[in-house]
């Protein structure tokens, strides 16, 4: 066991876990943050993307134990963020389950770059798997928050 500090959305705790176990876990088994969601656990789909530092982090890939850094999950966005607001705009979300993942990523492509180009919009996102394929309209709505459209 491994006592873990971890500032997340703006809140520090301290939390007694396994040494191994995934930030992802902690997040919702710990902390009770569901908003980020498990889906392959071998950071191949995305559902699980965090903000560490701003930068766009798959948490089923990361000990929590190794994380440092501000950590945001989808709940720290806080509903009002560009991606989010565009998100509804454009109709994006079917089923859901990817939507966290998929919002997530694409704020910290916006943050990093708020004016992307298409190559780097597919760069950006084509980790980040939409079971129900509403690939066009997450297009459409990266470009609504980028200020493209």
């Amino acid at each position: 066991m491994a006592r873990v500090r971890l500032t997340v959305n703006g809140t520090d705790y301290r939390v007694d876990v396994p040494d191994d176990i995934p930030l992802l876990w902690v997040l919702r088994d710990f902390l009770g943050l569901t908003g980020t969601k498990y889906g392959c656990g071998i950071g191949l789909c995305g559902a699980c993307t965090v903000h560490v530092d701003d930068r766009a982090v798959r948490s089923c890939s990361v000990t929590a134990a190794d994380v440092t850094g501000e950590i945001t999950t989808i709940e720290g966005l806080h509903g009002n963020h560009p991606v989010q607001e565009a998100w509804l705009t454009e109709n994006v979300p079917q089923c859901g389950y990817c939507q966290p993942g998929q919002v997530m990523t694409a704020a910290a492509l916006l943050a990093g770059n708020p004016r992307p180009s298409d190559t780097e919009v597919d760069d950006a996102m084509s980790g980040v798997l939409c079971r129900c394929g509403t690939y066009q309209r997450i297009r459409k709505a990266i470009e609504r928050a980028a200020g493209v459209t």
